[in-house]
């Protein structure tokens, strides 16, 4: 059964369908919160878990700090994927956390619309450009503004995203002429952009950080998913979508 995958608005609380941690049918379910750069590799992930725990995985992906704020007061939920450690820090201040591991890597880099219409070749080229990144609070616009920094990048881009995946939107729709995205989320759109390298941005790398929550309803399930993330075979998964390891 292929996972249901919702990229739910606030409040969380619209997640799940019952008090027992169990769908209509009797499955067991899953709720997964997770930054918005998971999207594709966590759907990937949730087909063979579903098939083998007889389960149903339910997402609600966005900014890993909202996330973690919601969790942290208290909103329901099994799982949390975080895209740093200072967001998943916020969890785990709140006592909400359990074995909080690393599990994955990114790395930042340019992307622009297929035919890259702009010619951007470079950070410098932003300056001349109507380009995005997200916003400064968020894991993907904090590293954005480190990697801007550390190559003396002074243009102010046309706007600041909510998270990576509303970034690359408007690469993808046109709206930008280049976007600072993940290697992954560029992978995950194929040819819709191109990908440009930005030279040392390995020294600015992205963590991913998983955790079971206190507030679980099904402990069990919920340490289950976190092995499968971390596996061998899980992070052959999310290697192949483009993610280095931690």
């Amino acid at each position: 059964m292929p996972a249901l995958a919702l990229a739910l608005a606030l409040p969380l609380a619209a997640c799940g369908n019952g008090d027992d941690g169990a769908t209509a049918d009797g499955r067991a379910e899953l709720t997964v919160l997770a930054a918005a750069s998971l999207t594709d590799v966590f759907d990937q992930l949730a087909t063979p878990f579903e098939e083998e725990h007889d389960a149903t995985v339910t997402f609600s992906f966005g900014s890993s700090t909202d996330l973690a704020e919601q969790v942290a007061d208290g909103a329901p939920g099994d799982v949390l994927a975080t895209a740093d450690s200072t967001s998943m820090g916020l969890a785990e201040d709140a006592g909400v956390t359990v074995d909080v591991e690393t599990f994955a890597t990114n790395v930042l880099t340019i992307v622009v619309p297929k035919g890259n219409p702009a010619g951007i070749e470079t950070l410098d080229d932003l300056a001349d450009a109507t380009w995005v990144r997200c916003a400064d609070e968020v894991p993907c616009g904090k590293v954005a503004l480190a990697v801007l920094d550390a190559n003396q990048i002074t243009a102010e881009p046309a706007s600041l995203e909510e998270d990576v995946r509303s970034t690359l939107d408007k690469v993808v729709s046109g709206e930008a002429d280049a976007g600072l995205v993940y290697a992954t989320d560029a992978v995950a759109v194929g040819d819709d952009v191109e990908a440009i390298e930005i030279p040392g941005a390995g020294d600015d790398l992205t963590s991913y950080y998983v955790a079971t929550l206190e507030q679980s309803e099904d402990a069990d399930l919920a340490a289950d998913w976190v092995a499968w993330v971390t596996s061998e075979e899980g992070r052959r998964i999310l290697a192949d979508a483009g993610f280095g390891a931690p």
